[in-house]
């Protein structure tokens, strides 16, 4: 059986006891072509010197003078894969994350089943949803242009109910965990660092459709997602609007970009809640 090489990409930015977790995870997948690389965003302990302890030379290690954010992290771990390794496959996923063991199995098999894929992306449970680990974060995502934020996590806060059950086309997939066909990466780029943290994904997924591939949801891949550990370290930065703003001028429509300066008094408040949300989520996360 044919099994396509995928790179792994983990991005770790003072996080060692989740990436550390992560990586454990990693090791139990049943896919055996594969490569991690784990980039440190220039984390302030000595997280690398540590996961080398742990890990060894079965991760590749890249240690950056800076934090470039999610897209300039994971844009400089996506170029090594290419130049070193050729995958066919690079795979983004977020250190705060938990993977099924044949996480990768699932997502290589529906790729290969169809020409056109291009991204996708796995179920992503809530890692912890008041002690329940069956509650999905994200189902993939959908874009609704009259909604105040116009994109959004389908089945977010959902059981897991048949119709996330299904395998099925979406309009984008969260850089949570978002595995990325090579020849995405070389007819299209690489992700927009202009995005320091959100909206880079939606961004890509749009270019990938416009060139003709498919975003996918594939319900049997599963990981779970520590919702919050990420907003939380980082603390509610409200650059996140500007960037809000930024992906509708790029990518949407002069009316759809109108309508949404107009309904704009009522997305500050919504996302000023969701940005507590997640930090709260993240707080008793760290608690637990």
């Amino acid at each position: 059986m044919n099994q396509p090489l995928v790179c792994i990409i983990v991005l770790n930015w003072n996080g060692l006891a989740d990436t550390q977790e992560c990586l454990r995870s990693l090791r139990k997948l049943t896919y055996p072509n594969r490569q991690v690389i784990l980039v440190d965003n220039a984390s302030a302990g000595d997280d690398v010197l540590q996961l080398e302890r742990d890990f060894g030379d079965s991760i590749r290690f890249i240690r950056n003078e800076k934090n470039y954010g999610f897209a300039g992290g994971n844009n400089i771990g996506i170029r090594y894969a290419l130049d070193h390794y050729s995958p066919d496959y690079v795979f983004l996923l977020n250190n705060d994350t938990v993977v099924a063991p044949d996480l990768l199995d699932e997502l290589v098999k529906a790729a290969e089943n169809d020409p056109e894929a291009g991204v996708l992306g796995p179920k992503v449970y809530y890692f912890d949803f008041d002690g329940r680990k069956d509650v999905i974060w994200t189902a993939g995502g959908q874009i609704r242009w009259w909604h105040p934020w116009f994109y959004h996590a389908i089945g977010q806060g959902h059981n897991d109910l048949p119709k996330y059950q299904r395998l099925r086309v979406v309009r984008w997939i969260s850089g949570a965990a978002i595995m990325i066909k090579r020849q995405v990466l070389e007819q299209t780029s690489l992700l927009n660092t202009d995005y320091f943290f959100g909206g880079e994904d939606v961004e890509y997924c749009l270019k990938a459709r416009a060139h003709g591939f498919k975003c996918i949801y594939v319900p049997t891949a599963r990981i779970w997602h520590k919702v919050g550990r990420s907003r939380l370290k980082r603390g509610p930065r409200f650059e996140d609007l500007p960037d809000y703003f930024r992906l509708l001028r790029r990518n949407f429509s002069l009316p759809f970009c109108a309508y949404h300066l107009l309904i704009s008094p009522l997305l500050i408040p919504t996302r000023i809640l969701s940005l507590l949300r997640d930090a709260l989520a993240g707080a008793g996360l760290r608690r637990s």
